[in-house]
């Protein structure tokens, strides 16, 4: 019975004033280094996806000197301060190309900060409760936009599609520049005198952060919010995604889908995490989940247990959408911050 309450909800919010179109499909080779017209596309990726996994500290790695970012005070100090800095990613879409966040420094000083990743199609203000919770038990918070999100958003958009867009070579670019802008965030907390580091992310800000706290040492602790170990099935399966499969279908399959996309996919880099001194991770995710399936989180954790990675799990009994209601935002909140709180310290 609570499943099928749970489940009515999600596709409720779901489909609240659903704007989604169904873009034409595309390999976009000439978004990861292609010419765009290769005859064999399939090739390609295979060839692509093989370097970039081998190769994944050069992959996501930053520029040896990244752009300088200008810090600007607003009136209202319950919203943080501007910080916006060159992505070290060029994109064709200029307004995306200009990283920017808002960061709340917390009095005590500057022992602890987090980043705080948001959610795909997030709204400017969203998390800043959290960022603001975070500041006043003495951890700085840093919120990022993610690529074409608010003020990143170039004009012929309505929704940030081109971080999860049915063209293969984009949307791998994309992901990749979210990791790039998330580790210079990380350089510059640290140029600024922070000692540890933690991360959160939610939903694809989830995926986003598991991807930098794997390739980041300088990252200390992280908060997974919603989990799944491959980036396509995410996309192919879930309720959100529904008009990127509709575009996709056709023209791969969910196998091939899989193995192109794989570098932006926590799971091909398990053994990678399982090689690194142990961290405190935690990784949260919900039963009644539509968008990130719960068979996907299932098999996250239990590739987790396989490489023997020490990590917190914990599930709550709610959907994907659902988890902002009340009382499981409370929940979910108390998770992430009495985490991180205590292992920043």
């Amino acid at each position: 019975m609570l499943k099928r309450y749970m489940h009515e909800r999600e596709r409720h919010f779901a489909m609240l004033n659903d704007n989604r179109v169904v873009n034409p499909f595309g390999w976009g080779t000439e978004f990861v280094g292609g010419s765009g017209s290769e005859a064999d596309p399939r090739s390609f990726f295979a060839e692509y996806t093989n370097k970039a996994i081998d190769s994944s500290d050069e992959f996501f790695a930053l520029p040896a000197k990244a752009s300088v970012a200008n810090l600007a005070e607003d009136a209202d100090p319950g919203s943080g301060s501007s910080v916006s800095w060159a992505s070290s990613l060029e994109t064709a879409s200029v307004e995306n190309n200009t990283v920017r966040a808002r960061y709340f420094a917390a009095r005590s000083g500057k022992g602890s900060a987090v980043i705080v990743l948001p959610h795909w199609n997030a709204k400017a203000g969203t998390y800043f409760d959290l960022c603001r919770l975070f500041a006043r038990l003495g951890i700085s918070a840093m919120r990022l936009t993610l690529p074409y999100h608010e003020e990143r958003m170039p004009p012929e958009l309505e929704r940030a599609e081109y971080l999860v867009y049915p063209n293969i070579g984009r949307t791998l670019q994309s992901v990749r520049q979210a990791v790039l802008d998330t580790r210079s965030c990380v350089r510059w907390l640290k140029e600024r005198g922070y000692q540890r580091i933690g991360i959160v992310g939610t939903s694809i800000g989830s995926c986003t952060a598991f991807l930098a706290f794997v390739h980041d040492p300088d990252i200390n602790a992280g908060v997974f919010n919603h989990v799944s170990g491959y980036f396509s099935d995410v996309v192919w399966n879930g309720l959100s995604t529904y008009h990127v499969r509709e575009a996709l279908e056709g023209n791969v399959s969910l196998d091939e889908l899989r193995q192109m996309w794989l570098p932006i996919s926590p799971m091909a880099y398990m053994q990678k995490l399982a090689s690194q001194p142990a961290r405190p991770q935690r990784y949260i995710y919900t039963r009644y989940d539509l968008t990130f399936p719960i068979d996907l989180s299932i098999e996250t954790m239990a590739a987790l247990r396989r490489y023997g990675i020490e990590h917190s799990e914990t599930v709550l009994p709610c959907g994907h959408y659902t988890l902002g209601e009340k009382p499981w935002v409370y929940i979910d909140g108390f998770k992430i911050v009495s985490f991180l709180r205590k292992h920043l310290r």
